[in-house]
């Protein structure tokens, strides 16, 4: 005979176990007040037919409506089957083959050694194994990303004019009339973009201003779900116009990432530290993902790449001098000896393809594998320019905590109860985000998706870049060829036009300028590794130099030629190489180079329109 408990099923442990009280007060979390939780050695007046030592070796699980009485890791599964979410690990108890021997024997195994497994739960749990949340760890992660915004806004607004202007690069007045040729009624849909209503200079600078401004109103809390919104459209908006210039895979991270914060953004007119709700499940998944994907690719595509230098562990060797833009502590790293560098390598890979397969473990195990891609995302600050990405991917990788790992006087402002919520996302949207997001995944291990009409969809949206591909450094590049821009009023004379961080003078430190990205300097390191007939903006940036634009001139250094613009234009290209630590101290030269002949001939304008010289005493 059993007591009556009332309507709601109990769930029976062993008071006197160690192991079992941790757990059960993680499962006191998940299943709330939807079931009596209670210790045997309270109730066995209750249950006189049930020897004390069967609930000893096992959980029990009374359900009083139906009667039913089960045990064992079958208790487990039904119990959770109360909570929220968790009815599916009852469907796999009970319909999957061999999922309900192989759970009752791992339970077994379990309960046999809980001794030894209460100390593995301390060590990979910590004191925290009912999760103490993440409402402090989103409201920190929100204001990180509203300052990257506001150093990528405030980044474009010395540089879009030159970028993008109506005398710049890459007139974006002239993108949306061949987009308006080019795709018709869809081109809304294809160029996404606000300047579709007015693209002039200062529209461009207005938007890159608001966008600093409204950065800064997300880091201050006011009205965060819309301020996110306009950042991302904003952003997205300039990247349709700019083009190939902010078409790098933090652009598109910066894009995701806003995108996917959306979820996790508090619907409040000012978001507070101690009264912000707590972060949507779906978006804190979606966003442990991404980081998830972001490290994984880039071992990824290394390794599929079959380059020899990262097969053999020799990338390093090569990566401080041929980085786009190296600071001078590169020059340093360079110097380590080959047996160091390969050891790098190893480490890079050790924490780029294996750490984030433990990002989803346990909370001591997620929070290494966090702190390990840190630790590289710190190396790679201190010996590279790579713009916001680093402090974007440590961003994220901020979310792999909670909020029991900041400092308690900072949890003791939370509020046990609050009124804000978050915006309920329908949850079909993350399911969509996490499907698509699996093409780029499945590129980077060189795969098809095996879905076709996935493969479609994710095309479809392509130019939202709300799910982007990522890895960088595929292929290493093993030599630095660099393009030396000079110009001549008279074809004897030829001044060098100098960069502001690209290398040009041989004497010159080279500088830090991440989180600032000179987006000029960047491409023409990646015109000097390609084809000049592939790099159109390269044409329209040599005839903006022989008229003399003041826009585009105000991307470079300094104007050798501030009287009037020069007649001829010649672009040569030289292999530059670290000079050695005597040449320096020598010399003072940080670089040596050789050159290796013209990268394009000698160019002029004629009629208003770029051509080439054919006089053959200009292109020696």
């Amino acid at each position: 005979m059993t007591q009556s408990f009332g309507d709601r099923p109990i769930l029976i442990f062993d008071g006197t176990c160690d192991f079992c009280r941790r757990w059960i007060e993680r499962w006191r979390a998940v299943l709330q007040d939807r079931v009596e939780i209670v210790a045997y050695q309270e109730i066995l007046d209750r249950f006189p037919n049930i020897p004390p030592e069967r609930f000893a070796k096992a959980v029990h699980f009374f359900e009083p409506q139906t009667s039913r009485w089960s045990y064992g890791a079958e208790a487990v599964f039904r119990s959770l089957s109360y909570a929220e979410g968790h009815g599916w690990t009852l469907s796999l108890y009970q319909h999957v083959p061999g999922f309900a021997p192989v759970s009752e024997w791992i339970y077994r195994r379990v309960a046999a050694h809980r001794s030894f497994l209460y100390r593995v739960t301390s060590w990979i749990w910590g004191a925290h194994l009912v999760p103490p949340g993440e409402r402090l760890t989103a409201w920190i992660f929100l204001r990180f990303l509203a300052l990257i915004y506001a150093v990528a806004f405030a980044s474009l607004v010395v540089q879009i004019i030159g970028l993008a202007g109506e005398r710049g690069i890459y007139p974006a007045q002239d993108f949306f009339q061949e987009a308006r040729e080019h795709y018709g009624p869809s081109r809304y849909w294809m160029a996404p973009s606000i300047f579709w209503i007015n693209a002039g200079d200062g529209t461009l600078v207005a938007s890159c201003i608001a966008g600093v401004i409204i950065a800064l109103a997300l880091f201050a809390g006011i009205v965060p779900l819309f301020c996110l919104g306009v950042l991302w459209f904003l952003y997205l908006s300039l990247a349709t116009v700019c083009r190939d210039f902010l078409w790098f895979q933090w652009d598109g991270l910066l894009l995701e990432t806003g995108l996917l914060a959306l979820f996790i953004a508090p619907v409040r007119l000012w978001s507070r530290m101690g009264s912000d709700p707590p972060p949507s499940r779906v978006g804190l998944w979606l966003l442990r993902w991404l980081l998830f994907r972001l490290v994984l690719a880039s071992a990824l595509v290394k390794i599929m790449s079959h380059d020899p230098s990262w097969r053999h562990l020799t990338a390093l060797r090569y990566h401080y001098e041929t980085q786009p833009l190296p600071p001078w502590t590169a020059w340093y790293a360079h110097q380590f000896p080959g047996w160091f560098q390969t050891l790098s390598a190893a480490f890079m890979f050790l924490v780029e393809g294996v750490a984030p397969l433990f990002l989803f473990g346990p909370r001591r195990i997620r929070f290494a594998a966090a702190a390990a891609i840190a630790m590289l995302q710190v190396l790679i600050l201190l010996t590279g320019n790579y713009g916001f990405f680093n402090w974007l991917t440590l961003a994220l990788c901020l979310l792999m905590l909670d909020d029991g790992a900041w400092p308690q006087r900072w949890t003791s402002r939370l509020r046990g109860s609050v009124r804000a919520h978050h915006h309920r996302w329908p949850r079909f949207v993350g399911a969509a985000l996490f499907i698509l997001s699996l093409v780029p995944l499945f590129g980077s291990a060189s795969l098809r998706m095996p879905i076709h009409p996935v493969s479609e969809l994710y095309e479809l949206f392509t130019p939202l870049r709300i799910v982007n591909p990522y890895g960088l450094f595929a292929v290493m590049t093993t030599t630095r060829p660099e393009i030396i821009l000079e110009g001549s009023a008279d074809g004897r004379t030829w001044l060098a036009y100098e960069f502001p961080y690209k290398m040009g003078q041989l004497n010159r430190r080279p500088k830090f300028v991440a989180p600032h990205q000179p987006r000029l300097d960047w491409q023409m390191w990646f015109a000097a590794l390609d084809d000049p007939r592939s790099q159109p903006w390269l044409f329209s940036f040599s005839q903006g130099l022989l008229l003399g634009s003041p826009e585009i001139l105000k991307l470079l250094a300094s104007n050798p030629f501030p009287g009037s613009p020069p007649r001829y234009l010649r672009s040569t290209l030289y292999d530059y190489r670290f000079s050695d630590a005597e040449t320096r101290k020598r010399t003072g030269n940080w670089w040596s180079r050789t050159e290796t002949g013209p990268y394009l001939p000698v160019m002029a304008l004629e009629g208003g329109h770029l051509v080439a010289v054919r006089d053959s005493s200009l292109n020696r």
